[in-house]
């Protein structure tokens, strides 16, 4: 089982359950929307964040959007690495109905989406090499036409669901996840690719 440095931040149980049969790492749980209200686990995951680092790891809903902002707002951005997992319609098999999206959440994914979505994320392993990032810019969003442009919302989409991430995310989020998962190579090919 590979081992995380970084500490895990989920919404809920069944969220951590699934992640423990993944990966070797401390994992907490923000019960949901619980953590707007608990201060106390908020104060440990700001500790957590300055001792090691933390990576957040919600759904691609609405829900766990403002979960990630909360976290980002209490952390810091330098501190926090956001692993996403696809947009996969579906539902968990413990659930009689799908979520509102129609989505599988964290814990309705495989083992290897899991692992991807970490290394994707920038997780340290305790066993690999960091890959070199691409290193882009506000002003390389613009320069590629992912900003400021009158298509840049329909190519920031499209860039997203090619690489498996959310298309809820902001240019600013993109951004970031570009920079964590891609080489300037590997960025500019996706972007033929889509045009």
């Amino acid at each position: 089982m590979k081992r995380v440095r970084e500490t895990i931040i989920v919404e809920g149980r069944y969220d951590l359950n699934t992640l423990k049969q993944c990966v070797d790492a401390h994992i907490i749980e923000t019960s949901g929307f619980g953590i707007f209200n608990d201060s106390e686990k908020q104060k440990l995951i700001k500790r957590l964040a300055e001792k090691n680092g933390i990576i957040v790891f919600t759904d691609s809903d609405g829900a766990g959007f403002v979960i990630r902002n909360l976290i980002s707002q209490i952390v810091g951005k330098d501190k926090l690495k956001h692993a996403y997992i696809p947009e996969i319609p579906g539902k968990e098999r413990r659930k009689t109905q799908c979520s509102k999206a129609g989505l599988l959440g964290v814990e309705g994914m495989t083992r290897e989406v899991i692992l991807n979505a970490l290394q994707r994320s920038g997780a340290t392993f305790d066993d690999e090499e960091r890959k070199p990032m691409a290193n882009l810019t506000k002003r390389d969003m613009y320069f590629y036409g992912l900003s400021g442009h009158e298509n840049s919302a329909r190519l920031r989409e499209a860039l997203a669901v090619k690489l498996g991430l959310p298309r809820l995310m902001s240019s600013n989020a993109l951004l970031a996840a570009v920079n964590i998962i891609l080489t300037k190579e590997e960025f500019e090919s996706a972007l033929r690719e889509i045009q």
